[in-house]
């Protein structure tokens, strides 16, 4: 039997913030959240042509990937950017990007 090899926790966690990144929703959440100290729940909604049972599974996606962090002030929830994880996301996806030996055009 052949031993498969196992993923990178390097690529778990590119796959994790990738998937993330996947849809136009979260990608809008995050570039309102990216110019916010703060801001809750109500604010993004607002900012958004969805309904507000979407946004709060998109919202779910992005803290699941640790983009995001919310914190309870009930009754409202306020979110912000995980400063963290958004700097290693940057670092990662520009690794990744630039790891292509392709770059003189000559590629398929």
């Amino acid at each position: 039997m052949e031993d498969k090899k196992e993923y990178t926790t390097t690529q778990e966690q590119l796959a994790r913030f990738a998937k993330a990144l996947g849809h136009p929703a979260r990608i809008a959440i995050l570039h309102f959240l990216s110019k916010q100290q703060t801001c809750y729940f109500g604010d993004i909604h607002e900012e958004l042509p969805i309904a507000k049972a979407t946004v709060s599974q998109h919202l779910k996606e992005l803290k699941e990937a640790g983009l995001i962090q919310g914190r309870v002030e009930a009754p409202k929830v306020r979110y912000c950017i995980n400063k963290d994880n958004w700097r290693l996301a940057r670092e990662l996806l520009k690794a990744f990007f630039d790891q292509c030996v392709c770059k003189s055009g000559e590629c398929c």
